[in-house]
């Protein structure tokens, strides 16, 4: 409302309306109206009697300036208004007319005579909404507005079933406040029966805006929910702790490890065969320890860190292990042994099945070779399984054999070299490995087997004078190999006493750090060489000097025998 309306608020009127003045218990200008010249007590308890309609022919009066108020003496009192029922000071009509208002338009009284008490008064709705016109102004259209009937209640465009719910916003929840209030009318020409079915459809609509209030509260805490338990996994499985079985576990289970498996590739195995619950509670468990291939008997369901204890104590091992230098008639054994057979059952299997065993292209098939499989048996421990056969255990040796040879370019180390093929390069490092007996000594003694490979050296003429080939040749191994008369009337290839140059072949199977020791061996004219104990080993470029230290090696023998 504005100020010049005429409403039921505490807002007063303009003080320049003809009306204002002091106002009345109800808001209005207490007013003492004329009917016929008659005057009416104030604050009269009793209904009065009013005439019917009057028509007043409406008059013109010049508009008078404005000088302290709308009296036309210009005193800055206000007009007496003769439809006032309270008023004081009866007069005549200061518009000449009666029932005429200051506005021009007829009195709403004469208009629409009715009984009322003198406390009563009724204003046509439409007062409420809309404004007066202001004084000076053509009356004629606000006359028509002010007859005119109320604007019908706009009724809102239809919205989204889940909206209409309740989920109307701030002005949605502001109607419903407004619904609730019993004494708030739109229309106050509205009934009883209006507002009970305004009341009921209120009550539907809180029925609805408490569904969708439930539906948008569940719809929340599910995704809280589920954030919480994708945010959780997510914790654990990067932050927390891997997952893991407790206790020694039950029953029990072959696992084969095969040859160059990680500790990662290793926990995953044992993962997939229900030994362990996770690969990286095993790679926690076993750190820095040093797990070797094969096949492990170890129990369902597992700890990680019992099943790293198990598989490093070697009972639990059912792999066969073959160490570094071993022969290959000791491996034969231990693979008969392993798999329960008959003496010299693996012996005929690698002398039968020689060609189907994978050797590679350049090995040595030559006849004066005592074994084809020597130096192609490679140390490491197999997976060897109850049933396995005798022909797939030694596939296995011969495949990891191909393996670390062309891992260390084999054919390529033995060209820079000068040697005529990867065969002299093997059999040297066998050399190595056999006369070698501590590994820190490796690179020198590789050394001397070189130099007394050469033709001119003047020390040993190109023999290479190693009682470990003698042993060999005679399937033995002992230190007291008879003098060295003796050993040149031994008529075998592989007696390095009375043959110059290498072995027809390897003696042995030598390890990973002979191979390297042959391949990259240290510079030196040594030609001599005797171990005195494991942390001293005396080389020697002359006999004289070698005498010397074989000398000293007597001694400290004669010393560890007291």
């Amino acid at each position: 409302m504005t100020e010049y309306g005429r409403g039921y608020g505490s807002e007063p009127w303009h003080p320049e309306d003809p009306l204002y003045g002091d106002q009345g218990p109800y808001g209005g200008q207490a007013q003492q109206p004329q009917w016929g010249g008659q005057q009416s007590a104030p604050h009269q308890s009793a209904p009065q009697q009013y005439p019917g309609p009057q028509q007043h022919p409406r008059q013109q009066y010049p508009q008078q300036p404005y000088d302290g108020g709308w009296d036309g003496s210009q005193t800055g009192q206000h007009p007496y208004d003769p439809y006032d029922p309270y008023g004081q000071h009866p007069q005549a009509d200061p518009y000449g007319g009666a029932g005429q208002s200051p506005y021009g338009h007829q009195d709403a009284y004469q208009q629409h005579p009715q009984q009322a008490a003198p406390h009563q008064q009724h204003y046509p709705s439409h007062q409420y909404d809309q404004p007066a016109a202001a004084p000076y102004e053509d009356t004629a259209a606000a006359d028509d507005d002010w007859r005119a009937e109320p604007e019908p209640r706009r009724e809102p465009e239809p919205e989204h079933p889940f909206f209409a719910d309740g989920a109307d916003g701030a002005y949605g929840d502001e109607r419903d406040d407004r619904d609730d209030r019993d004494d708030y009318d739109d229309d106050p020409r509205e009934g009883r029966s209006g507002r009970e079915r305004r009341g009921n459809k209120n009550k539907k609509k809180k029925r609805r805006s408490g569904t969708a209030c439930l539906v948008v509260t569940l719809v929340f805490a599910g995704a809280v929910g589920a954030v919480g338990y994708f945010g959780y996994d997510f914790f654990m499985s990067h932050f927390g702790p891997a997952p893991d079985y407790e206790g020694e576990g039950s029953g029990e289970i072959q696992v084969d490890i095969p040859d160059g498996s990680p500790i990662s590739e290793m926990g995953a195995i044992l993962t997939k065969n229900g030994v362990v619950k996770s690969a990286d509670a095993f790679s926690e468990a076993a750190g820095s320890k040093t797990l070797q291939p094969g096949t492990y008997t170890l129990r369902k369901q597992m700890s990680a860190a019992s099943a790293v204890e198990l598989m490093l104590d070697p009972k639990s091992r059912n792999g066969l292990t073959i160490r570094e230098g071993l022969r290959a008639g000791e491996v034969y054994k231990l693979i008969d042994k392993k798999l329960k057979l008959k003496a010299g059952t693996t012996k005929g299997v690698a002398k039968s099945e020689v060609k189907n065993l994978g050797l590679p292209s350049w090995a040595n098939d030559s006849a004066k070779i005592k074994d084809p499989l020597e130096g192609f048996l490679y140390p490491s421990t197999y997976s060897v399984g109850q049933n396995a056969k005798p022909s797939a255990v030694l596939q296995q040796m011969v495949a990891r054999a191909n393996q670390v040879y062309e891992k260390l370019d084999l054919a390529g180390s033995a060209r820079k070299l000068q040697l005529d093929s990867p065969m002299q390069l093997l059999t040297a490092a066998s050399l190595t490995q056999a006369e070698g007996k501590y590994k820190h000594d490796f690179v020198k003694v590789a050394r001397v087997v070189y130099n007394r490979l050469k033709p001119n050296n003047t020390e040993t003429y190109g023999l290479l004078d190693f009682d470990s080939t003698v042993n060999y040749a005679r399937s033995q191994s002992t230190l007291d190999t008879g003098s060295v008369d003796n050993l040149r009337n031994f008529n075998d290839p592989y007696n390095t006493y009375k043959f110059k140059g290498l072995p027809p072949g390897p003696i042995g199977n030598p390890g990973e750090v002979a191979l390297k020791s042959a391949i990259s061996p240290a510079k030196g004219n040594w030609y001599y060489f005797v171990s005195i104990n494991p942390e001293k080993t005396l080389f020697a470029e002359t006999n004289e000097e070698h005498e010397r230290n074989r000398r000293i090696y007597e001694k400290e023998r004669e010393k560890a025998k007291q």
